[in-house]
This record gives C-alpha cells, structure tokens and sequence, in this order.
C-alpha cells in the first residue's frame, strides 16, 4: 500500500502552495502547525515540510516553524529547503527532524553530499530530483542543471541512496494529475527505490492510480488545502 505524506510548504511562517514553483503564483493557507494537528489527528504519521524561503535564500529560514511541529506533534517529519551546508543540517535535525530533503547540493556539491549519506547514513537522507523538461531543477527550481533523472539517480543509488523525492515540476502546485509515466520508467529502472511521487495530485483517484502504478510513497498538499482531498477518507481508504 502507498505511503501517504502530506505537505506543507513555509513562506513567512505560514502554510502556502505555489504553482509550478512560481513564488508570485502563492495562496496562503494559515498556521502550518494547525495543519500538522490536522494531519495527526486523522491518523497520519509522516508530514513532508519545505522552507521555501530557505529554498530561495540559500540556507535555513523557518527552523522555528520546524521545531514546533516536531516539539508538539508525533509527526515523523522530512525537511527540505535551503540545506546547503554543515550548519543547515545540523540545525534541521536539532530542530527535530528525523529525515532531510536534499536536492541542490546533490547536483552543485556532490562530494558534500556524499559526505552527509557516509555520515547520517541512507535512512535520513532523501535525494531531492525535481525534474522540468527531463533535467535537474536547483535552487528553488529557479535554474535548470544539464543532469538527466535517471543517470543522475543511478550515480547515487549506486552510492547507496534507497530514498528519492521525484516532482515534476509542470505538474506541482497545477491540480493536473501526477507524472505516472515518468515514475513508472523510474521504478522499472530502479524497482529497489524507495519513490516518492510528488507534483500533480489532484484526487483521492490520483493516489489510488499511483498505488496501482507501484509507486511506493506519495507526497500531496495543494489539493489538501483546496478540499479536493478529503483527508478522512483517504487515511479510511488505505486502512481499510
């Protein structure tokens, strides 16, 4: 059964989504720890936080946001945005979170990459590939890398990453339904990955195809916030 992980992505200490990745399409959504009681009161047990301010900045912006949510909930929570040096990850795990979202400094950075996997190990890393036109996106997805998906997984697969967060980056935020196809031909590729799918999901339907699809883990939060998901039903679904 699919792994279900919310989202919440941080702008200014608030819960919004952007579409597409485009900071000047945002709706705000209210207190991101309200939303984690939410999440844990139905019954979920993994939240999915992005600092995108800290994606833009560079470095870690809402470790406070963070560190309430983990002081006040039981949520098993996976923090991405804006990791870019010893400091930043340090901060991210004495903050309370149990796994780290790394995508930039995976494409920028290797070596220190590589240097986090060989010392916090593989169970608290989750390699970031957010993918446009079949490359790479860093930075907030404000640039494009030459990196190719599935080379650029291999690379670090064989290094002994077993988790991947993959969003398509035209789907995120768009309500248009997930990249099926593209998670497919990556767990063809890979069938040991453990794949999180993320960018798209609109339905109840959508995660019930990517479950049929054998993709492993789900990641969804705009159709949360606009009631295209009832929350209640999906968790009654996958425990059903």
């Amino acid at each position: 059964m699919i792994e279900l992980i919310p989202a919440i992505d941080i702008i200014n200490g608030q819960c919004v989504r952007l579409t597409k990745g485009d900071y000047d399409q945002k709706t705000v959504y209210g207190e991101p720890l309200d939303m984690a009681h939410e999440f844990e009161n139905i019954g979920f047990k993994r939240l999915h936080v992005v600092d995108l301010d800290g994606a833009k900045s560079k470095h870690i912006v809402n470790e406070a946001v963070l560190k309430a949510i983990t002081t006040k909930t039981n949520l098993t929570v996976d923090f991405g945005g804006g990791i870019k040096t010893d400091e930043d990850i340090e901060k991210v795990f004495a903050s309370g979170a149990s796994m780290v979202t790394i995508g930039s400094i995976a494409v920028t950075q290797p070596e220190l990459f590589m240097g986090w996997l060989e010392k916090y190990g593989a169970e608290r890393l989750i390699l970031g590939a957010d993918v446009r036109h079949g490359k790479i996106s860093i930075n907030g997805w404000k640039e494009d890398s030459s990196e190719d998906l599935l080379p650029f997984l291999q690379k670090y697969i064989k290094a002994g990453v077993k988790n991947v967060l993959c969003t398509e980056i035209s789907k995120d935020g768009t309500l248009a339904g997930p990249a099926i196809d593209l998670y497919k031909q990556v767990m063809d590729t890979y069938p040991e990955l453990h794949l999180i799918a993320s960018g798209g999901v609109s339905s109840k339907e959508d995660i019930i195809a990517l479950d049929a699809a054998g993709i492993p883990a789900v990641v969804f939060g705009k159709a949360i916030y606009e009631g295209k998901i009832n929350l209640k039903e999906l968790w009654d679904w996958q425990n059903a």
